[in-house]
């Protein structure tokens, strides 16, 4: 074994757990304790100031100057009572994470020194400018100011010795520059959509709230084993590695015993988590080696989503502790399972009613037929629109392999939702409300039964599910922001819930009855959205092919899955519901695109490096050791004897240099590629030329690579290999 190669994974096998400062107290007891919520704005603020904070935040509504500065004094005594020393104003840019400036409390005092100051104003907004974040054009070079506002929906915390402030962030012009700010837009507008068509069944609601409940799967690997590979560090996956002889193949892995080292790092996870708030529930080992889920109790989705980002760079931070790093990459290893985040979304009143959840009553009922329909009307008009909202360079290598849902969205309803839709398509109202005394299987409007949707299978190749009260959207990424995705969904049940409504209230107006009106739409809706459902297999090839009969779209490549964004519909869509202007769709496309190529720039060229610096030496020492065993046994045996005994050698030393050409050839092309690609200006047609000429000779790179790994000898591979990467001893 190489040196280095033997170091760190004898350092990485030699791990233990490290000890958790566990809390004698049990989780409610500091539960939220690093956290400004309700119950810490009732200790710190005024009740004036208490109950104008709570009712903005319940009705969607500002505050104003004089609410602000009383709530900025008592936010700040209760940070520095909880040792913080500095504020920021935290947001989330275009790059799928978090961002963060650090100011201190102390101004000057007029007298040589400081007192701690924070008012409403440095509380409501910020000019942090940012001007090196991904805009699209959005920001000139010349006037780069960028805004941050205060989200006073989502509570402000503490990490470490700071002040954490959520806030939207955006461009002195006003356009958005991250994710939270359309995810708001789309939130107002589906409460506003929602709430319209559920008082058809109970004029008393007032609100309608979007919920999220992510899944984030991720992997672990050992610190010592992570720094020796240079890929995992630079861009969060393995660009080379053979297969280990066992992977996940005998699913022993899966919902195993937990590992000692791991269950340590789960449980400070955990009680870090719970200090600021998250709810974290659930933990268990996942089907690949190495790989594990955590996932919360649900939240609104605001708040979950910005859980979720905290949670990602508080599981990198509590990691290093244990000496792991966390892989969030969607596909870190090839041939096992890679990574998502599964976004569990619903919507529900302030009345308390899940809207996708069945009823006891008829109206109860009629009204959960009605959202579901039109959640189907919406994925199938948007299907592509929802895909790009899930696309990225890194989801692309997830999607269509090891047990993740396809690129080709459609929804899973279920054997008894599906024929529930079914009977109300294909029968009229009179029928439907005999139906019970005929068929046994009551489903007429007034006789619906107590539904036992959970009774169904998930189907977990199904990329957009149905799963008893909610939707699972499972294509989401694990590395991405929750945003991305939701933000496209709300806005577009929103608009759709907005048509359903024009549509229905046009019929009353003609005199027809309200729930005939509404079932009428329903029956358009089913019969409209049909391409969308597909209960079946999303793995075959079958599926593929019937998808684009049907019309779904079905492009996978993400540079042009990315254009979805720009389609008229798409468009107009977020143009209606408020959520996103045109110039902000064209600039977060040139984001993306960018993103895209440089993502595949760096992996490239990380590639390049590795395979011409590090395997091919090795290579080429290990065939001269081949070369000289044969020179020397040709020199002790002769004839027929000898050309026996050197043939095996013979036969893998030009094995070898057939893979070494190989290797060499294509990172040269692809190098070639690259400088032609580079030369392109246009964003969308460079990250076309990235994904078509590019990364498929990486993949062709790998390929030979790989097979040598399994010829090398073992002593001299200068890589930590699957086998010691994935088995945490």
């Amino acid at each position: 074994m190489s040196s280095l190669r033997f170091k760190v994974v004898e350092e990485a096998s030699n791990r233990k757990a490290v000890a958790v400062d566990i809390p004698a107290e049990r989780p409610q007891a500091f539960y939220g304790k690093a956290v400004f919520n309700r119950q810490r704005m009732f200790e710190y603020l005024p009740k004036k100031t208490y109950d104008a904070l709570v009712y903005a935040i319940e009705n969607r509504e500002s505050i104003s100057r004089e609410i602000a500065d009383s709530v900025a004094a008592g936010m700040k005594q209760w940070a520095i009572d909880n040792g913080a020393r500095h504020y920021t104003h935290w947001f989330h840019p275009l790059t799928d994470g978090t961002a963060e400036k650090h100011d201190s409390f102390i101004d000057h005092d007029g007298k040589g020194g400081v007192v701690e100051e924070f008012d409403g104003k440095q509380l409501v907004q910020q000019e942090p400018d940012a001007s090196s974040f991904p805009n699209g054009g959005i920001r000139n070079t010349f006037e780069a100011r960028g805004y941050s506002a205060w989200d006073i929906s989502s509570p402000a915390f503490i990490l470490g010795e700071t002040l954490c402030i959520p806030t939207i962030f955006i461009s002195y012009t006003g356009e958005s520059l991250d994710y939270k700010t359309p995810l708001l837009r789309s939130l107002n507008a589906v409460d506003k959509a929602a709430t319209a068509v559920a008082q058809y069944f109970d004029p008393e609601v007032k609100h309608v709230n979007s919920y999220l409940g992510w899944e984030q799967e991720y992997f672990l690997v050992d610190e010592a084993l992570y720094s020796a590979r240079p890929d995992l560090v630079m861009t969060g996956r393995t660009l080379l590695g053979h297969e280990s002889a066992k992977n996940q193949q005998l699913e022993d892995h899966y919902f195993g015993a937990i590992p000692s080292r791991v269950e340590a790092f789960m449980l400070d996870l955990e009680i870090e988590a719970h200090r600021l708030g998250i709810p974290a529930k659930t933990r268990h080992n996942e089907v690949a080696p190495n790989q594990f889920e955590l996932a919360p109790i649900y939240e609104e989705c605001n708040l979950a989503n910005d859980h979720n980002l905290l949670l990602m760079s508080l599981m990198a931070k509590v990691a290093r502790k244990h000496n792991f790093r966390v892989l969030l990459h969607e596909k870190p290893f090839a041939g096992i399972n890679g990574s998502g985040k599964h976004n569990n979304w619903s919507l529900g009143t302030d009345t308390g009613v899940l809207l996708f959840a069945p009823g006891k009553t008829p109206a109860q009922n009629l009204q959960f037929i009605t959202f579901v329909a039109n959640v189907m009307a919406a994925v199938h008009e948007h299907n592509a629109l929802l895909k790009a909202s899930i696309m990225s360079a890194t989801n692309q290598h997830r999607l269509g392999a090891n047990e993740a849902p396809p690129a080709i969205i459609s929804i899973f309803t279920g054997s008894q939702l599906a024929g529930i839709l079914d009977m109300i398509e294909n029968s009229t109202n009179e029928q439907l409300s005999d139906l019970s005394s005929k068929s046994g299987y009551s489903v007429g409007i007034a006789q619906i039964p107590e539904l036992q949707i959970d009774a169904t299978d998930r189907n977990r190749t199904s990329p957009f599910a149905f799963t008893g009260n909610r939707f699972e959207f499972r294509a989401v990424g694990s590395s991405g922001n929750c945003a991305a995705a939701m933000l496209v969904l709300n806005a577009a049940i929103a608009d759709q819930l907005a048509k359903f409504k024009q549509a229905v209230d046009a019929r009353v107006a003609k005199g027809e009855e309200l729930q005939n009106a509404i079932l009428e739409e329903i029956r358009v809706l089913i019969r409209n959205s049909k391409p969308i459902h597909f209960d079946g297999n999303g793995y075959s090839d079958e599926w593929k092919e019937e998808a684009a009969r049907r019309g779904l779209d079905c492009e996978t490549s993400a540079p042009k899955i990315f254009d979805a964004y720009l389609l008229p519909s798409s468009v107009e869509m977020f143009k209606r519901t408020g959520v996103l202007s045109e110039v902000e769709l064209q600039a977060r496309n040139e984001v993306k695109w960018e993103m895209f190529t440089k993502k595949i720039q760096i992996e490239s060229r990380v590639l390049g490096d590795l395979a011409i610096n590090h395997i091919i030496p090795v290579a080429t020492r290990y065939e001269s050791v081949l070369v000289d065993n044969v020179v020397k046994l040709k020199s002790i045996f002769s004839g027929m004897k000898a050309a026996e005994i050197v043939a095996p050698d013979i036969e893998t030393i030009e094995k070898i240099s057939k893979h070494m050409l190989a290797i060499k050839l294509k990172t040269h092309e692809m190098i070639e590629n690259r400088k032609v690609a580079n030369r392109i200006t246009d964003q969308r047609k460079k990250a076309i030329a990235y994904h078509d000429t590019v990364q498929p000779l990486m993949d062709e790179i790998r390929y030979h690579i790989d097979k040598l790994e399994g010829m090398v000898d073992n002593e001299m591979w200068p890589l930590p290999k699957y086998r010691e990467l994935l088995f945490i001893r």
